[in-house]
């Protein structure tokens, strides 16, 4: 899995933790990771929406479950360890 990064035009730097769906992922503040985004690119071009640490921690869990029922070892690894590093 590679690191990604967006520039929010108030809050800088944005690292992402994780993809939701297809049109969709959840980014946070990069370096205090106290803020969460959800970020959604389409026709109309990218949308910054700020969730909750509750939705984003929710969000997280439902994608770590998808992984393992698809059985996506490496990528679900790697959400773990971003999960414990923001969550816990």
């Amino acid at each position: 899995m590679s690191e990604t990064y967006l520039n929010h035009p108030t809050f800088g730097l944005l690292s992402r933790i994780c993809t939701v769906d297809e049109n969709r992922s959840l980014f946070t503040t990069l370096y205090a990771q106290r803020l969460f985004f959800l970020i959604v690119t389409g026709p109309g071009g990218v949308q910054f929406e700020p969730v909750t640490r509750a939705d984003a921690r929710l969000m997280v869990e439902n994608r770590m479950r998808a992984l393992r029922r698809t059985g996506t070892i490496d990528e679900l690894n790697y959400i773990q360890m971003i999960y414990k590093r923001t969550f816990l």
